[in-house]
């Protein structure tokens, strides 16, 4: 038994998941404000993966439409290379491409007001990260 920790890692906030200990639900976390200027970020990060005793970390990566890697997807590596500094566990890519849209779809059919929409967005598109890539392990389980 294991946890893992999803991230969405977008220019101003990042959306943190959580799976159960067995790896089969990926649960909302937390949101958390990035700090470009600092180590401030990396640190949050680090005490979620030591509080829940995390042991593998699944980051989104945005793909473009012909599933190729773009700028955004380059910077998100250089976020998770600057992770990597501050941590010893491993980490993990998924495919991002639509989370934050169907984040916001979900949030928009349950009526959801803009101003919590913002304030849950990036921790619902986390779970959706998470969930994916933890069902696509539960596949190679069968």
């Amino acid at each position: 038994m294991m946890r893992i920790l999803g991230l969405d890692v977008g220019e101003k906030r990042i959306g943190l998941a959580i799976s159960d200990p067995l790896c089969k639900i990926a649960s909302g976390l937390d949101q958390i404000e990035r700090d470009n200027k600092s180590n401030q970020t990396f640190q949050q990060i680090k005490k979620f993966i030591l509080q829940y005793e995390i042991e593998r970390v699944v980051v989104g990566l945005p793909w473009n439409m012909k599933g190729e890697e773009g700028w955004e997807a380059k910077k998100i590596r250089s976020f998770v290379d600057c992770l990597l500094a501050e941590i010893s566990i491993p980490v993990f890519f998924a495919d991002e491409r639509f989370s934050t849209v169907l984040a916001e779809k979900i949030l928009k059919e349950g009526k959801v007001s803009f101003s919590k929409r913002k304030r849950v967005k990036d921790k619902l598109a986390a779970v959706i990260i998470l969930q994916s890539y933890l069902d696509s392990q539960e596949s190679y389980d069968d």
